[in-house]
């Protein structure tokens, strides 16, 4: 059976084109140049705007609009002047396990460069939130997230100091926060977990590495203990480009 412009129902992109095909040339050129992708492989060198211009013989900007669509959804990479086809993205899991687990999963190597870590009375809005008492001290750790020495996110935990009082002297800053926690005797209960998608701040962009206009996933927890007690808040800022995340859903 033939079907509209080649697009099969099961076609992951089917509903990229509408029904009366008529799409934006740089949607066309965008199609072509993904399938250009799946052939060069990773790490495989795109060619020049200018050759890829001539060769669908459509506008330079075309071509880069198409071209920067595919590096925002993570199937190309910028390095130096070239663009290379980018690898596939990290998956991350929605659980409890921590974020050095998930990337060792991959067969990636996963570590962090600490920003800062200092200490300060509980703010009231952190206290509403996690069950803390306003105006105890808490840890603020603030570290940015490597997988294979590539910064792909930037992490902030807070925590009571009365949890983990010697966090600034017995923590390893590279290290994973939930093992450190587990060798205190501390074990988690359960969290809430909220998604969301934003964009970095100037700030945030720059510890990460990224122009401000790519996509960011951000992720907010709030764990307890065991005991139901307040344990700490993170707030995760994953890049688009390079994270999915992953669930397993029953009934």
């Amino acid at each position: 059976m033939d079907y509209p412009n080649n697009q099969h129902p099961a076609a992951p992109v089917r509903s990229g084109i509408p029904e009366h095909g008529r799409i934006p040339k740089y949607y066309a050129v965008k199609a072509r140049i993904s399938a250009l992708v799946d052939e060069l492989g990773e790490g495989g060198l795109l060619p020049t705007e200018r050759d890829l211009s001539e060769r669908y013989e459509v506008a330079r900007e075309t071509v880069r609009q198409a071209i920067r669509e595919l590096v925002l959804e993570g199937r190309l990479r910028r390095r130096g002047r070239g663009t290379v086809v980018a690898g596939p993205k990290l998956e991350q899991p929605l659980s409890l396990a921590s974020y050095t687990e998930g990337v060792r999963r991959q067969g990636r190597t996963p570590g962090r460069n600490l920003v800062t870590l200092d200490r300060f009375p509980c703010p009231e809005a952190l206290a509403a939130e996690t069950g803390l008492t306003r105006g105890e001290p808490v840890w603020h750790l603030e570290r940015v997230l490597l997988a294979d020495d590539e910064r792909v996110g930037l992490e902030s935990t807070y925590v009571s100091v009365a949890r983990i009082p010697r966090l600034d002297a017995d923590f390893e800053p590279d290290s994973s926060f939930y093992a450190y926690l587990h060798q205190q005797g501390i074990t988690f209960g359960d969290a809430d977990e909220r998604i969301e998608t934003v964009l970095a701040t100037p700030r945030e962009a720059l510890l990460i590495g990224t122009p401000p206009a790519l996509p960011m996933l951000l992720i907010h927890r709030v764990s307890r203990d065991t005991d139901g007690q307040p344990l700490e808040r993170v707030r995760t800022l994953f890049r688009g480009d390079r994270f999915s995340f992953t669930t397993h859903l029953s009934g």
